[in-house]
């Protein structure tokens, strides 16, 4: 579904990733693991149109979509939920929802996609008309992927869900992607919580300065004493 070839990204004169490849098949949960300031969230931001390569390739079934506007990649099929939530706060929750639904015409379906939302997130039904602003970190998580959801993605990049959140969250979060998943939604996921991710997706990825140092079946990473070490506490 997703192939990054080779990609060169640069912030001024910095270079933030350095010949970076990854595919993505459909249907998967593939995780981004690696250290503040590794690149990962900075391989989101250039999938999804907010950063532009300076070298390589991004095609998205089969079509090139590097350096193209973000709409025209949301349009075609790809929503990035960005670290840090950036919920709009001054709205209620039932207007970020429709806010993620803003480039789609069919307005029974955007109806029964929030109803949707509401089943995956009850906790949204009863906040539907407060402001996203006084929601909890957690409900906010809840509300940007509902939000990210609403515009019927093909492929979902979410950057640090478990960001911030009690333990408890954490575990509700990451049962919701695999039930993301499971309705046919494919999943990039950046998570510095690497137990959690390595957990849940297929194959994973390790990003180290700018750089895949290593890549596999999430099981098998698990049990890399490389990943232990660096990922799992030793564990």
């Amino acid at each position: 579904m997703l192939t990054i070839n080779e990609i060169n990204v640069f912030y001024g004169n910095i270079q933030a990733l350095k010949g970076v490849s990854l595919e993505v098949n459909e249907g998967e949960i593939v995780t981004l693991i690696g250290a503040n300031g590794a690149g990962k969230s900075t391989l989101l931001k250039t999938v999804s149109g907010l950063l532009k390569p300076k070298q390589g390739t991004i095609e998205f079934q089969g079509k090139t979509i590097a350096g193209k506007a973000a709409q025209t990649i949301v349009k075609a099929g790809i929503s990035h939920v960005p670290e840090g939530r950036r919920v709009f706060s001054n709205m209620s929750v039932e207007e970020n929802l429709d806010l993620g639904a803003y480039l789609r015409k069919d307005h029974k379906a955007v109806a029964e996609d929030k109803e949707r939302i509401f089943k995956i997130f009850p906790i949204l039904l009863e906040r539907r008309k407060q402001l996203s602003g006084t929601l909890s970190g957690g409900e906010q998580q809840m509300l940007a992927m509902g939000r990210a959801i609403m515009a019927r993605p093909k492929l979902l990049l979410l950057d640090e869900p478990s960001m911030g959140l009690a333990p408890l969250m954490v575990k509700t979060i990451f049962h919701t992607i695999e039930e993301i998943r499971k309705e046919g939604t494919t999943i990039l996921l950046v998570e510095q919580n690497a137990h959690m991710a390595l957990s849940i997706a297929d194959r994973a990825y390790v990003i180290e300065t700018g750089h895949v140092v290593l890549s596999g079946l999430a099981k098998d990473l698990q049990e890399a004493e490389q990943v232990k070490a660096a990922y799992l506490g030793g564990l």
